[in-house]
């Protein structure tokens, strides 16, 4: 499903966009450019309309420009066909609240977690968020304790970032029982990772979204199946 949008600008009743002048079909966008592109796109998907922010822009068949967000169903993927971890039924934490946190909720929303707890150093906005998913509530560190996946969806952790040092939660909230995911891929073993591998939790890194959100944009733009195996080698060049 996708919802037509208002054009901004026209030429001979024709939408004028950098795309159409220079005769791209598909682009890529990152922060701090996912809202304006989800304004600005004559096209966008349900998941966009709901998030407020854009990943991906691809042709439709009738050459229309549709603006998508690959980064939470790339998220549920790269677990199910990497990792072999099916995320129906499971009790998720999700730590954050910015683009990716809120493409990972609506996606969780979509996939059948049986409840999706949102995790911020600010719960007015958690509370916001939590409409992008009928399970979703506002959660607390302590209901760590109760879920089956911990997901940090914040930039805590991240190479360059003001806490790179630091975790999202404090030593002993993550168990043996827990599988934690950090959507952080550079570090590759992050801060909340290691705590996770100290406790025996199984830890997975970001670098899996980060290849399969890619994969969702290529199909959008070829019609083909992605090259899997080349993109996982590009996102691992010396075997990392």
């Amino acid at each position: 499903m996708y919802v037509a949008l208002p054009v901004a600008a026209e030429r001979g009743g024709e939408a004028v966009t950098a795309m159409d002048v220079f005769g791209i079909d598909g682009l890529s966008v990152t922060m701090p450019h996912k809202p304006a592109v989800a304004a600005a796109a004559p096209m966008r998907t349900a998941t966009v309309e709901a998030l407020g922010v854009a990943n991906c822009v691809f042709r439709d068949d009738a050459g229309t420009l549709v603006a998508d967000s690959t980064d939470g169903d790339g998220f549920v993927r790269s677990l199910h066909l990497d990792d072999g971890v099916d995320l129906a039924g499971a009790d998720v934490a999700v730590i954050g609240t910015g683009g990716a946190a809120r493409s990972i909720i609506e996606a969780l929303g979509r996939t059948g977690a049986a409840s999706i707890r949102v995790i911020s150093r600010d719960p007015a906005r958690a509370e916001r968020v939590c409409p992008l998913a009928p399970q979703a509530v506002v959660g607390t560190e302590a209901d760590t304790a109760l879920v089956d996946v911990i997901v940090n969806a914040s930039p805590v952790g991240m190479a360059g970032h003001p806490d790179a040092a630091a975790s999202p939660v404090t030593n002993g909230t993550v168990r043996a029982n827990h599988l934690v995911v950090d959507i952080v891929y550079e570090p590759r073993r992050t801060p909340l990772l290691v705590q996770a591998e100290a406790a025996g939790a199984r830890a997975i890194n970001g670098v899996g979204m980060l290849v399969h959100q890619a994969a969702i944009a290529f199909e959008h733009w070829t019609g083909r199946e992605a090259p899997l195996d080349a993109m996982r080698a590009a996102a691992f060049p010396s075997g990392s």
